[in-house]
């Protein structure tokens, strides 16, 4: 028996396939429906424009009651959002309920209507407007806010060697 998990996952990848959405495209990573390949491509305009970055989703079985984890892989944004490792801090991957720490209000954490259309885009959202105040990357949050310069000539190496290892 097909768990509904893989059903309701087998539908959204259908879904992206007959409509696919500007800013990224998203596949199944060797067959397996709870392992998605993602390349995101943030919008002109915004810091990371032209950037290709690959990523992963991995889904839980418990998936759409529990959040997937995206982690970007090859080449890691230089972004305060972003941990050294890749994964992707976002309120909406947070698992649903209230925040031990009393940051993030539980309606902005995961909730079970999001599908993978809409967590793709608000971290292209994210991409595009870095949250310096709550910030995996320690590091990228304090030279944002200290040297936006500096900052930014990180995240324009960052988008070269993206785009040389797209299709690597």
């Amino acid at each position: 028996m097909v768990e509904p998990s893989a059903l309701l996952l087998q539908r959204q990848l259908k879904e992206l396939t007959k409509s696919p959405v500007d800013g990224f495209s998203a596949g199944l990573k060797d067959d397996d429906i709870y392992h998605w390949e993602v390349m995101m491509m943030p919008p002109e305009g915004t810091l990371y424009a032209g950037a290709m970055l690959r990523a992963e989703l991995i889904f839980p079985r418990e998936y759409p009651s529990l959040p997937p984890k995206m982690t970007f892989v090859k080449v890691i944004p230089w972004h305060p959002n972003v941990y050294e490792s890749g994964e992707v801090c976002i309120s909406i991957l947070h698992p649903p309920g209230d925040d031990e720490f009393g940051y993030e209000q539980s309606g902005e954490r995961w909730l079970p209507i999001h599908t993978v259309t809409t967590i793709l885009l608000s971290v292209l959202s994210m991409m595009s407007e870095p949250n310096d105040e709550s910030p995996a990357n320690l590091d990228a949050a304090k030279q944002l806010r200290e040297d936006p310069q500096g900052f930014k000539k990180k995240v324009r190496q960052c988008i070269r060697r993206s785009q040389e290892e797209a299709y690597d």
